[in-house]
């Protein structure tokens, strides 16, 4: 990179865009139902009888009446003052491995065969689907070296709180649940792997790094007894390290007779080179709208393949997908499942675009994903690490990272008053996403966490760079630019105040129009 890389002059539209139900206008109609088939009038008569009076309703639902054109401008606004992967890329979102999705596989997901489904019609109407699914199963146990799959999970965090309640069925069956009541992680996991035990009733041991940035072993010896349920742990860790020490914990706690679950949402930069059941673990997961270039939902509209050995089979969600060598089903015959974590099989249209993305690569392209993640990451750190106040959090020895990276940006703010999150929002000026500080609790002082894939360009990695360069530059020189940023976005800094004031929370539209009109009134 040289010092002529070319930052992009950047100002987002800002429109006073109105809510919906403030721009309606009583009459107006997007679409004109037409009036049923005198076949469906004779067959049907009324409705009344159709829907039960404990569910119906008294009154017309309050939605904004509208003509079509001011609802496709209004949302077409509204794009323009949002940034999405198809704007700029995404290489602050760290942990989030957000990707390019191809427009291929988009396609494959809206084609009316997929949309046009209903997931309680008949299986043997819906053999096309299930055989996608059946055989993305088969990518993901093999990606992952284990034995069943279920794509139930909406998210990780589902997934996570799925296996919690799977390893205590196991404990169950062996007549120990009563007995081992903790779960061991470690801070540098995902904040829901204590989490999801944690709702499953379980007691959870948090263990802190050595100074090199590692889980302590000496510590997990000493907290690892026949209490013991499991552990719960990423790898690589959200700093970016990938444990050496893996296989050495995972011996461990097997020897005191826990589980192992590995949570595999930075899957990113050892996909096709590293396996979770190779390394002994009984459970993993891996987050489809991550890795697998699938939309990122997140909590939710997303999609985790929870993988597990056979031993553990039994006890997925249910149901399960089978193929029995001439037809695809739906096993609910699992007595001693958990039961469901999300509706029917999980996101089957999410799945069908993991499926077509590996289908695309193959194996050994799966592989390419992982060295090109790395290399991406890698020459990005050489270019922020040459930036005056930017280091690796846990030493500057010469190890390498993976697929992100948690630098510490302490001795700017040391020097200058400018925080990591005064930087974070000042990037958005550049047309750049805020870049990701760290979950909670904050353990790399004022940190930045960027993640480059395997789909940013070299040029890309470069104006990232130079981006930070010149912030950098800023914060020393011109704080106060820094200061009141951002300049050229939609919105200003936001008031954080009112979260010390619940009285001025609104979740949603109504409660802020009720707040609203009342203080009108008063006035």
């Amino acid at each position: 990179m040289t010092d002529q890389t070319r930052l992009r002059r950047f100002h987002s539209a800002c429109w006073d865009e109105q809510l919906l139900t403030d721009m309606s206008v009583d009459g107006e109609r997007g679409i004109l139902v037409p009036t049923p088939e005198r076949e469906i009038m004779d067959a049907f008569h009324s409705l009344d009888g159709l829907v039960p009076a404990s569910v119906a309703r008294d009154r017309p639902p309050n939605l904004p009446e509208l003509a079509q054109p001011q609802v496709v401008r209004h949302f077409s606004r509204l794009s323009q003052m949002t940034m999405g992967g198809d704007v700029q890329s995404d290489i602050g979102q760290g942990t989030c491995t957000t990707k390019y999705n191809p427009k291929v596989n988009e396609r494959l997901a809206g084609l009316p065969q997929m949309t046009e489904m209903h997931p309680l019609q008949p299986v043997e109407t819906a053999q096309g689907i299930l055989e996608i699914l059946h055989r993305a199963r088969g990518f993901m146990m093999e990606i992952a070296g284990m034995d069943e799959v279920s794509f139930q999970p909406g998210h990780g965090g589902q997934a996570v709180m799925a296996a919690a309640a799977m390893v205590k069925a196991y404990h169950e069956a062996r007549g120990e649940a009563h007995q081992r009541d903790q779960v061991i992680t470690t801070i540098h996991s995902h904040p829901c792997n204590p989490s999801g035990p944690a709702a499953v009733g379980y007691e959870v041991i948090t263990l802190w790094p050595d100074d090199r940035g590692y889980p302590d072993l000496a510590a997990l010896e000493a907290v690892v007894s026949d209490r013991t349920a499991a552990i719960f742990i990423t790898n690589p860790e959200d700093v970016g390290l990938y444990n050496p020490q893996i296989d050495q914990i995972v011996d461990i706690v097997h020897g005191a007779g826990g589980l192992c679950y590995t949570d595999q949402a930075n899957l990113n930069g050892v996909i096709g080179r590293a396996r979770a059941g190779d390394a002994g673990f009984d459970m993993c997961h891996f987050n489809l709208h991550k890795t697998f270039a699938t939309p990122h939902g997140s909590h939710g509209p997303g999609c985790a393949a929870l993988c597990v050995s056979d031993y553990l089979a039994r006890y997925l969600p249910l149901p399960i997908v089978t193929f029995d060598g001439h037809s695809y089903g739906l096993d609910f015959d699992r007595p001693d499942s958990i039961g469901r974590v999300k509706d029917f099989v999980g996101n089957a249209m999410v799945v069908l675009r993991a499926y077509a993305w590996v289908m695309n690569l193959g194996a050994e392209g799966l592989k390419q994903v992982a060295d090109t993640t790395v290399l991406n990451n890698n020459y990005l750190a050489e270019l922020l690490l040459g930036i005056p106040g930017v280091e690796y959090s846990y030493g500057t020895d010469d190890r390498r990272r993976l697929d992100q990276i948690r630098f510490t940006l302490e001795k700017i703010t040391r020097d200058t008053g400018i925080t990591a999150a005064d930087l974070s929002t000042r990037i958005t000026d550049f047309g750049l996403q805020k870049f990701w500080l760290s979950h909670h609790p904050v353990t790399v002082p004022e940190p930045c966490t960027p993640e480059p894939t395997e789909t940013n360009s070299l040029q890309e990695l470069e104006e990232w760079a130079a981006a930070m360069r010149q912030m950098v530059e800023e914060a020393y020189e011109t704080p106060d630019v820094i200061r009141t940023a951002p300049h050229n976005g939609v919105t200003t800094r936001l008031d954080r105040s009112y979260l010390e004031r619940p009285e001025l929370t609104y979740v949603t539209w109504r409660q802020w129009k009720h707040a609203t009109e009342k203080a009108a009134s008063v006035s």
